[in-house]
């Protein structure tokens, strides 16, 4: 596996802490589907959670496949680590 620059690693908090919280509002708001305060909250993180996936995939490369990620030239894909191997 290459070795990825210290770069790599704070994005990468940043996308999984986004992710956190996105998975608990989602639980939350499943069970209270009428709390506005919470779905704007939601709709933040969706927000930030794009910002932060287009600056690591712009650096590092997809950080998913089958279409929810763009390849750069020549296809990157290949190259690891992938996010789960960190």
């Amino acid at each position: 596996m290459k070795q990825v620059p210290a770069e790599y690693y704070p994005l990468m908090e940043q996308l999984q802490t986004v992710d956190f919280v996105l998975v608990e509002l989602t639980l939350y708001l499943d069970t209270h589907p009428d709390d506005m305060e919470a779905i704007n909250q939601f709709n933040h993180y969706v927000k930030e959670r794009k910002k932060i996936k287009k600056a690591f995939e712009s650096q590092f490369g997809p950080l998913l496949q089958f279409g929810n990620s763009y390849s750069g030239y020549p296809w990157n894909w290949n190259e690891t680590p992938w996010p789960w191997q960190i």
